[in-house]
Parts: C-alpha cells; sequence; structure tokens
C-alpha cells in the first residue's frame, strides 16, 4: 500500500459516475429510513485535512485556487467507506482442516467440545507472540481494505490469558483498528470452570484491558458462558468503562437479547435463533441487533430474521464476523449481497447497515458512514456503472479503490 503520510492534504475525486450515502442525519437508520439514499451523478467530492468538503455535481464545481490532487472518478461510483463492526481479526494459524471436517458432517458445537474449535485458535494464537500478533493484524487489515472496508472493530479472544489478551489489543489499535475485550469467548483449558475463568479475567486482566479497549464483549451461548456468567462479566467491564456488547442467540436462545436491552448494551450479534420475543423486544429497545449472514452460510445455519427486524422497528447493522473458524471472509460486499439475496434487505438497506449503523454500534456515526461536509473523507470508489453492484456483483472484483483520510490508498 501506498504510505498515507505522503499524501497531499487536499483531494478532489472528480467526474464520478454516482455519489450515494444515505439520506438525512440520524443514526442509528430504522424502518423505512433505513433504505434510504441520496444519490448525486456525474459529481465529485472534495476532501480538505482528511474531512469532506464538499459534494455535489460537477457542473457546481467551483474555482479551486489553492492546490488540489485530482482523482479521476470516471466510471467509478462512490459509496462511504465501509464499517466493519464485528471482526475476529487479531488470530494466528488457521483452522482448514476443520474446515474439511465440518465439509464432512462435524457441527461446530460437536469441534469446540472436543477440543477444536476457538481453543485450536488459542493455542495458535498464543504461540505467536506480540510481533506475530502485530503482523497478522496488518495483514487482515489490508485485506479488509481491499475489499473496501476503511473502519474496522477487532475482538481478542484467542489470548484468553493475560499476556496474548492484552498483546492483541495493542496490536489491533496499532493497525488502526477499534479494539474490544472479548475476555469471555470461551475457557481456556488451564480453569476447570466458567466461574473460575471470570475470577481470574476481571481481577488480572480488566484493569489493563479497560485501559486498551473501547467495548467488552461476551459468547453468551450453551456451553459458554450462561447469562448469569454474562451479566457479571458485562456489570464489571461496564464499572471500568467499557461499551457493551453480546454474541448472542447463534444456536440457542439464552438470554442475551433481554441482557442487552437490561444493561443497555451497545449491540447483541448473531441473532440466527432470535424468535418473535426477542424481535419485538428489539424492534423496542435502542439495542442495535448486528447480523453476520457470512457465519450462518458457512456453518450452514438458519439466516437471522434480517426482514422481520427490521419490519418491527429494530436497528439493525451488517458486519462479516471475520474469524479463523465460523466466517474466514473479510468482504462486506459479499455480506451485502447475502443481505439481499438470503436476508431479503434492498441494496440501500444492506449499504446503510455497514456504514451509518455500522459506526453507530462503534459510537462514530458523527464521524464516518456518510459522505456528507464534516464527515470523514473515507470512501469506497466502485468499479461500476451503479452503486448497487456493491450487493449485485457476487464475489467480483468490485472495489476500485479506498480513499482513507482524504487520502488515496493503492491496494495492489
Amino acid at each position: 500500500m501506498s504510505d498515507p503520510a505522503s499524501e497531499p492534504a487536499r483531494l478532489l475525486v472528480r467526474d464520478l459516475a454516482q455519489v450515494v450515502t444515505a439520506s438525512g442525519q440520524d443514526a442509528p437508520l430504522r424502518g423505512d429510513a433505513l433504505g434510504k439514499v441520496d444519490l448525486l451523478e456525474d459529481a465529485y467530492v472534495l476532501c480538505e485535512r482528511g474531512e469532506i468538503a464538499a459534494v455535489g455535481r460537477m457542473r457546481e464545481l467551483p474555482a479551486l485556487d489553492d492546490p488540489v490532487e485530482e482523482l479521476d472518478g470516471r466510471g467509478l461510483c462512490a459509496v462511504p467507506g465501509l464499517v466493519d463492526c464485528h471482526t475476529h481479526a487479531c488470530f494466528a494459524g488457521d483452522r482448514v482442516d476443520e474446515f474439511s471436517l465440518r465439509a464432512t458432517g462435524a457441527s461446530y458445537e460437536e469441534l469446540h467440545a472436543a477440543g477444536g474449535g476457538i481453543l485450536s485458535t488459542v493455542r495458535a494464537t498464543r504461540a505467536a507472540g506480540e510481533d506475530g500478533l502485530a503482523a497478522a493484524v496488518e495483514r487482515h487489515r489490508d485485506w479488509m481494505l481491499r475489499a473496501g472496508t476503511t473502519t474496522f472493530e477487532a475482538k481478542s479472544g484467542y489470548g484468553l490469558d493475560r499476556d496474548t489478551e492484552l498483546a492483541s489489543l495493542r496490536a489491533i489499535r496499532a493497525a488502526g483498528g477499534i479494539p474490544t475485550w472479548l475476555g469471555a469467548h470461551a475457557v481456556p483449558p488451564e480453569f476447570d470452570d466458567a466461574d473460575a475463568y471470570l475470577d481470574f479475567a476481571l481481577a488480572e486482566v480488566l484493569p489493563e484491558a479497560a485501559a486498551l479497549a473501547e467495548a467488552a464483549d461476551v459468547f453468551l451461548e450453551r456451553g459458554v458462558f450462561d447469562s448469569d456468567q454474562a451479566r457479571r462479566y458485562l456489570e464489571s467491564c461496564a464499572a471500568a468503562g467499557l461499551a457493551l456488547r453480546l454474541h448472542g442467540d447463534q444456536f440457542t436462545e439464552s438470554g442475551a437479547v433481554p441482557l442487552a436491552i437490561e444493561l443497555g448494551a451497545r449491540s447483541v450479534d448473531h441473532l440466527e435463533s432470535t424468535g418473535a420475543e426477542g424481535i419485538d423486544a428489539l424492534g423496542k429497545s435502542d439495542v442495535t441487533g448486528v447480523l453476520l449472514p457470512v457465519s450462518a452460510l458457512f456453518l450452514d445455519r438458519p439466516m437471522p430474521p434480517a426482514r422481520a427486524l427490521v419490519d418491527g422497528g429494530a436497528a439493525i447493522a451488517l458486519a462479516t464476523d471475520f474469524n479463523p473458524g465460523s466466517s474466514f471472509c473479510e468482504s462486506l460486499p459479499v455480506v451485502c449481497s447475502l443481505a439481499s439475496t438470503q436476508l431479503k434487505l434492498s441494496p440501500g438497506e444492506a449499504l446503510n447497515a455497514c456504514t451509518v449503523n455500522a459506526a453507530h454500534v462503534l459510537s462514530r456515526a458523527d464521524r464516518i458512514g456518510r459522505i456528507a461536509p464534516g464527515y470523514a473523507a473515507d470512501l469506497t470508489l466502485l468499479a461500476a456503472p451503479d452503486w448497487r453492484y456493491l450487493g449485485y456483483h457476487l464475489g467480483g472484483p468490485i472495489v476500485h479503490c479506498v480513499v482513507l483520510a482524504g487520502r488515496p490508498l493503492s491496494l495492489g
């Protein structure tokens, strides 16, 4: 990639076929508003000092007296830089053997119970060391950039000891990611039960993790952490100043939705098993449901009830769940394809769910996720005649380049 520091501070992206962004200024978007976008044709975006200074049609472009770098946007469509609000990008090793076993019938839960799954990645991640983790997150960040993601969240949770968890959070932050402490991802092999592990994590890791992370997350699921254990963990993290997130309803409804609402969590993520009562509760709450369709596809699970959630008034976001075991995919364009073909979301709903609503989950909706004056100059430029190719061209070479903080990046 090019060095962003070497680029000029003023950039004009000109002659764009389309510029598309969420309508209005609200966040998160719900109901009918989720699918509404503003579209300009034959347009430009002017970036100054890392922010968007102006957006308009080429015929309205004023004379620019000061020096400005120009980026030719002919044949390209600009959408806001994509925001991936749920990834597990800090890991070492792979789980390709597990992928093969699952292809012949082994379930995710069976692999986890046999010492595979998350715990196999824990072993590889602990062995990588801090330098290895930093290199891994940088590599995965670059993969995400090539797929159009300009802002990413990443979780720890593959260390499950003090040193590796803290090293993971440092590596995420150093790579430009937004760190979440997933200290309650699984019970590591050196502990006999979840309560004993939580005693350790909250006493020995949380004090330093709270200084590195922005949020805390927990895997509330049968065979991992139950509702009471998740409450204990999350309440302690909230007291330490962390925002709250939950993995919930992936395989079973185990109380994640009501707990998320009660504790005022930013989000509850997965929701493949959420029923009518949970859908109704989320529709009446301020908790965002983060939907992860690649994970459902990868594990051959039911898709999350996106259409019912949107129609019921819930705020939703989309993310990749990028991880080595259950969603080895860093591409939000692929997520947008699945959102329309499997979740029955419109292209506008899908775009806004992985821009402005995902930015809301990360407490950044006033800075990223829209193409509008005053927002960060983060753009994803699509090599397509119509912005809807973002989801329409399944797995295709849709991303031409990205602009990050007003600086074009080479993705070669």
